[in-house]
C-alpha cells in the first residue's frame, strides 16, 4: 500500500484556508461511454469527448494542484509531461510514471491499495456484484482480477478496456459528493440517485479499510434511513433520506451550511444535523433551502466563499426581495411563487428557538462578520456580474463553483466571461492557468506569491458535465484561518 498512509492530518474548518490535501479522480475511461440515451439517468447533461476533457482541461487542473499542494512532484519537469512522447503517463494512476501525490490524492490509487487484500477484495466485489446485479461467475472472474486492474474496472464498468459488464460512475470526478470533511471527522454522503450508489460504496471501504484513515475511523459518519422511510408509502425526492457533498460547506470551525436542494432531502439535512450535534462536531447548523431546480442542483452552484468578506454568488437567487409597491395584480402574483424562495433556519446546538436569515446575502454576511471575524465589509462578486441573462447563463456553467486553494485565490472556468468582468472590477487579477503553470517552472511567480486570483481554467468539455472546480475537489487538509 502506499506509504504515506499514516502520515494524514485530517482537518478542515473553513473553506478558504490554504489548501494541504485533497481527495480527486481524473476523468476515466466510463466518461467516453455515456451516450445520449443514458445521459440523464447517469447525471450528465452532455456526452463529452474524453480525450480532450483530459488533455486540454482536467491535466492543468491537476498540474495547478501539484504546484499549489506538492511542488517537487512537478517542478522542473513540465516540458517532460506534456510532451507527446510521454502518453500522459504521468496522470495515469495504474502506470510506473504517475505521479503518485500524498497530497493530491487520486481515489483509484487508494481503491487499488485497499484491493490488496484478499478478504476486502472478496467482500467489495462480493458488493459491487450485488449492486449491479453480475452473475456468479463474474463475480469469480473478477475477484481473481490484479488490485490495479479491478480498481480500474469497478470505476470504469469495463473489463478488458471496452467489454462493459456494468455501467459507468462518471460522476466519480465530482469528489466532492461521496463525502465531506468536517474538522476532523469525514461525512459520508447518501446520494439522491441510484447512479452513484457505486460511488458510495466505493468510497465506504476506502474511508473505512485504507491504513490512510486509520486513526479516523471512529470519526466516520454515517447518514442512515430513519425506521419511517421503510413504513410510509411514496417515493418523493421530499421524504427520501439524501445528502450530497455539494449541499455541506464548512464555513467555521464550529458552523456547517447544508442545503436542501434538488439532491438533498429535508430528512437528509435533519440527520446530518444530527449526527453533527450528538458527536460535537459543530455547535451551528444553518439549513438554505434552495428551489428544487436542475439549474441549481446543489448549493455550491449558486455560491462559493472567496475571500473572508468575499464570495462569489447567484444575484437572483441570494438578495432579498424588493417590496412591491406596483399595484396590478401581475406585480404581486407573477414575479415568483413561493416555491422558489429561498429558507434559511439556523440551529445552534442546546438552543430551542432557531434563527432566520431573509436571504443568502444576509447568512453569508454574517458568517463574515460573526464566525469569520472580517473587519472589512461583506463584498459579492455576481454571476454575470449581476446582468441578465449573463447571470443565468454563467451560472449554469458554473460561475459560482469556485474552489480556493488559499484565501483570495480561486480556480473558475474560462467561458463566464461577464463573471470574469465582475472579479476585475472587484480588484482581482485574472490570468489563464497555462500562462501561470509556466510562470511557476521559469521561476517568475510562486503559488505563495499568489494575491487576490482568478485562475481560468479551460472548460469546453468539463462544463458540459455540469459541475466545477468545487465539486471536483474534496479537501482533506486546510490551514486553519486567523
Amino acid at each position: 500500500m502506499t506509504s504515506f498512509a499514516e502520515q494524514l492530518k485530517l482537518n478542515v474548518n473553513s473553506e478558504i484556508g490554504t489548501l494541504r490535501a485533497l481527495l480527486i479522480h481524473s476523468p476515466d475511461s466510463g466518461l467516453g461511454k455515456v451516450v445520449p440515451s443514458k445521459a440523464q439517468d447517469w447525471l450528465f447533461e452532455d456526452i463529452v469527448h474524453l480525450d480532450t476533457m483530459r488533455r486540454n482541461e482536467y491535466d492543468y487542473y491537476v498540474k495547478l494542484l501539484l504546484y499549489f499542494l506538492d511542488t517537487n512532484k512537478i517542478k522542473g519537469k513540465l516540458q517532460g509531461i506534456d510532451a507527446p512522447q510521454a502518453q500522459r503517463n504521468f496522470f495515469k494512476p495504474d502506470h510506473s510514471a504517475f505521479y503518485a501525490s500524498d497530497k493530491v490524492i487520486e481515489i483509484q490509487t487508494l481503491l487499488a491499495d485497499i484491493l490488496q487484500d484478499d478478504v476486502i477484495r472478496e467482500k467489495l466485489t462480493a458488493s459491487v456484484c450485488a449492486i449491479e446485479s453480475c452473475n456468479y461467475r463474474l463475480q469469480q472472474q473478477l475477484y481473481n482480477t490484479p488490485p490495479i486492474e479491478l480498481a480500474k474496472i469497478f470505476i470504469s464498468g469495463s473489463l478488458h478496456k471496452d467489454h462493459m459488464i456494468f455501467a459507468p460512475i462518471p460522476n466519480l470526478i465530482f469528489s466532492r459528493d461521496i463525502g465531506i470533511t468536517i474538522n476532523n471527522y469525514i461525512l459520508i454522503n447518501k446520494p439522491a440517485k441510484k447512479a452513484r450508489s457505486r460511488e458510495t460504496l466505493l468510497a465506504r471501504y476506502i474511508f473505512f479499510n485504507h491504513p490512510m484513515f486509520a486513526a479516523y475511523r471512529d470519526n466516520i459518519l454515517e447518514i442512515t434511513e430513519p425506521i419511517q422511510n421503510f413504513l410510509r408509502p411514496g417515493k418523493d425526492q421530499e421524504e427520501k433520506t439524501t445528502l450530497e457533498g455539494g449541499d455541506v460547506m464548512v464555513v467555521s470551525k464550529n458552523h456547517v451550511i447544508i442545503g436542501c436542494s434538488e439532491r438533498t432531502s429535508l430528512s437528509g439535512a435533519y440527520e446530518a444535523i444530527k449526527l453533527l450535534f450528538d458527536n460535537k462536531v459543530v455547535n451551528k447548523v444553518t439549513v438554505l433551502k434552495i428551489p428544487h431546480k436542475r439549474d441549481y442542483m446543489h448549493i455550491d452552484t449558486v455560491f462559493t466563499q472567496v475571500k473572508r468578506n468575499v464570495w462569489v454568488l447567484l444575484g437572483s437567487l441570494a438578495k432579498a426581495d424588493a417590496a412591491i409597491t406596483a399595484s396590478d395584480p401581475l406585480s404581486w402574483f407573477g414575479d415568483k411563487k413561493p416555491k422558489d424562495k429561498t429558507e434559511i433556519v439556523q440551529f445552534i446546538y442546546g438552543k430551542d428557538k432557531p434563527r432566520h436569515f431573509s436571504c443568502i446575502e444576509e447568512l453569508l454576511d454574517d458568517v463574515s462578520l460573526n464566525d469569520l471575524n472580517s473587519l472589512e465589509r461583506t463584498r459579492f462578486i455576481y454571476s454575470g456580474n449581476n446582468n441578465f441573462p449573463f447571470d443565468a447563463r454563467e451560472q449554469w456553467t458554473d460561475s459560482c463553483n469556485l474552489l480556493a486553494l488559499k484565501e483570495g485565490v480561486v480556480l473558475g472556468y474560462d467561458r463566464n466571461d461577464k463573471t470574469v468582468e465582475a472579479f476585475k472590477d472587484a480588484g482581482f487579477s485574472v490570468v489563464k492557468v497555462a500562462e501561470l503553470l509556466q510562470q511557476f517552472e521559469n521561476g517568475e511567480q510562486s503559488p505563495e506569491g499568489l494575491q487576490n486570483t482568478l485562475i481560468l481554467m479551460p472548460s469546453s468539455e468539463l462544463s458540459r458535465a455540469r459541475g466545477g472546480f468545487h465539486c471536483m475537489s474534496l479537501p482533506l487538509l486546510r490551514d486553519d484561518i486567523i
